[in-house]
């Protein structure tokens, strides 16, 4: 099983952090099996960073394998959506990045990336249109609709396939929209998907 991320999918996030916005093709990272986070267990700061950041974001179920997928055929490739957070330590990853260096220990580290359950396709009233919210101790930190996405779920299909075989059971973190922040011991984090809440997550 692989996890796929997608970095600056979402203008305003790229903005925000001072980031150029992509154009040309999504920014493309990866976090190993260790870093999934399930069942709603609570998260425990780690001990290498000061500055841990929530990132809400839509995830993506790989139904079958693939290879090269073109754009007709890409939505036969995923079959549901969950919630998911990536959390990133963000002093960590801008001493890195002023370096040059890649970046995967601010990203990938273990229980780096609490998921929710799935909610089938099906479920959704407009697979092209989801609208996903993110709460911090009861208030709303970020609102993200994927009609705002700059690379759609399908164009993430294709193009992550191009250099990856997708098997299934992988899954796509497709991007997080504005409002990412801080996080403290003590904070709880809900996700919620079309108004109904998929994920929350204790920060122990």
């Amino acid at each position: 099983m692989k996890i796929f991320c997608i970095g600056r999918n979402y203008a305003d996030h790229a903005k925000e952090l001072n980031n150029p916005v992509p154009t040309s093709e999504p920014l493309i990272f990866m976090k190993p099996n260790t870093a999934l986070l399930l069942n709603n267990r609570p998260f425990y700061y780690p001990e290498y960073t000061k500055d841990l950041h929530y990132e809400g974001e839509l995830v993506l179920r790989i139904c079958k394998n693939g290879r090269s997928v073109q754009p007709e055929f890409a939505s036969r490739y995923y079959d549901a959506v969950a919630f998911g957070i990536d959390f990133t330590a963000r002093d960590l990853q801008d001493r890195l990045k002023a370096k040059g260096h890649p970046w995967e220990i601010a990203k990938g580290f273990d229980r780096s990336a609490p998921l929710s359950k799935w909610l089938p396709l099906e479920a959704l009233p407009d697979v092209n249109n989801v609208h996903f919210q993110l709460k911090k101790n009861g208030e709303v930190v970020q609102n993200g609709q994927t009609t705002d996405l700059i690379f759609s779920f399908d164009a993430l299909i294709c193009h992550i396939s191009k250099y990856f075989t997708l098997h299934k059971g992988d899954m796509i973190f497709t991007g997080t929209p504005a409002g990412v922040g801080p996080v403290q011991i003590g904070d709880v984090l809900e996700g919620s998907i079309e108004g109904q809440q998929f994920l929350t997550c204790s920060i122990k």
